[in-house]
């Protein structure tokens, strides 16, 4: 089920934005066969497998990748698959005998997608990173943030996520299309450094055009504005207000029984630091549940902040099933959503056990195949 249904994808065990990919495709409904490792790498956060989200919806084998014989296994895989997606330093899939040339020797179609921080190339390319570094060095990072405070770490969703394994999935599938037509593969460079940059194209334009400065909390929509900010209730819970435009602004301050002309001119930076105090003290006077009545229905562009917990409660989230459980862990559910080729509900990450790997391998390999890698040792 899902409109991937029929697409074949071998995925090298990593972590962060390479499984993201992987569960992206998987979620909508590609046969993604995961390889891990026959011991921990000592990568990632250690935690439970059941509650490692990230690695649902697809079944996993292990192989020892230093083992000749293992890449063989692979390479037969390979030769099945519509994509492969690896997540090591640039040279790494080259030295085990899996790298991109090898790889598409064996099948011409094949699309194959490197996920790094850095990229292939460039003087980094062979330094290690996380998502923090990323973002820095392409000035998102510096860009986020409150005036005069430092800048602010805004999860690993920008570099590893969105830049990362978003930008790998539009790759692999851009790839799988056009091999449809051509009939050849090629390789696929997702580097988190290109993705973030490119999720800040609309900043570097607003920079040339002069309407976006570079100290932080100083615009419109990065907390220098009274319209676009959080503000604390009297319950110390917080409430976001996103009034931009001039329609969605004079119906927040309609809500609020302010008159307009005790704040300014909306769009002018002068009157901003005097707005968020009126406002500020404004919402200090009800509870954060007291404004959400408040601005129930309305266009005000008023939201609460909510915690993990309160999201899932959400009745707006609740209707639409945006968060659903799974083996008792609260989890997203697939997106984006689709009117004919619905995705199947998510399955629990795979444990690796013998009647797994031999369910895993089934969609791939015959069984005389399968029993000759158990035979040998190379799958347990």
């Amino acid at each position: 089920m899902g409109p991937l249904a029929g697409i074949r994808v071998v995925e090298l065990a990593g972590i962060g934005p390479g499984p993201m990919c992987a569960m992206l495709l998987a979620d909508l409904g590609a046969t993604v066969l995961r390889i891990d490792r026959k011991r921990p790498s000592g990568l990632g956060i250690e935690r439970p497998p059941r509650t490692d989200v990230l690695l649902r919806n697809r079944k996993v084998i292990a192989l020892d990748l230093k083992n000749p014989q293992a890449v063989e296994a692979t390479l037969q895989l390979v030769s099945r698959a519509d994509a492969l997606i690896e997540g090591f330093r640039p040279g790494v899939t080259e030295r085990l005998g899996l790298g991109p040339e090898v790889c598409i020797g064996r099948n011409p179609r094949l699309v194959y997608g490197r996920m790094t921080g850095w990229g292939q190339s460039g003087p980094l390319a062979q330094t290690a990173g996380h998502d923090l570094g990323y973002i820095a060095v392409t000035g998102v990072l510096n860009a986020i943030g409150r005036r005069g405070a430092p800048p602010t770490l805004p999860l690993n969703l920008i570099g590893d996520y969105a830049g990362g394994a978003l930008y790998l999935a539009l790759g692999l599938l851009a790839g799988i299309l056009e091999a449809r037509g051509s009939g050849r593969g090629q390789v696929i460079d997702a580097a988190i450094v290109d993705g973030a940059a490119s999720l800040a194209s609309t900043f570097f334009g607003m920079r040339a055009a002069g309407i976006w400065r570079d100290e932080r909390g100083t615009n419109f929509t990065d907390s220098g504005s009274h319209f676009y900010e959080v503000y604390q209730c009297a319950d110390g819970k917080w409430l976001s207000v996103a009034a931009i435009e001039a329609k969605f602004y004079a119906e927040l301050l309609r809500l609020l029984e302010i008159d307009p002309a005790a704040l300014g001119r909306q769009m002018d930076p002068a009157a901003w630091p005097r707005s968020k105090e009126i406002l500020a003290a404004m919402f200090k006077q009800r509870s954060r549940d007291e404004w959400v009545r408040v601005f129930d229905g309305s266009d005000a562009c008023v939201a609460p902040v909510l915690d993990w917990d309160e999201a899932a409660e959400h009745p707006h989230l609740r209707e639409r099933e945006t968060l659903i459980e799974i083996d008792g862990i609260v989890q997203p559910a697939p997106a984006p959503r689709f009117s004919r080729t619905v995705p199947a509900t998510p399955v629990p990450p795979a444990p690796l056990t013998p009647e797994n790997t031999q369910a895993g391998l089934e969609p791939w390999c015959g069984a005389e195949e399968i029993m000759a890698w158990r035979s040998a040792g190379l799958i347990d």
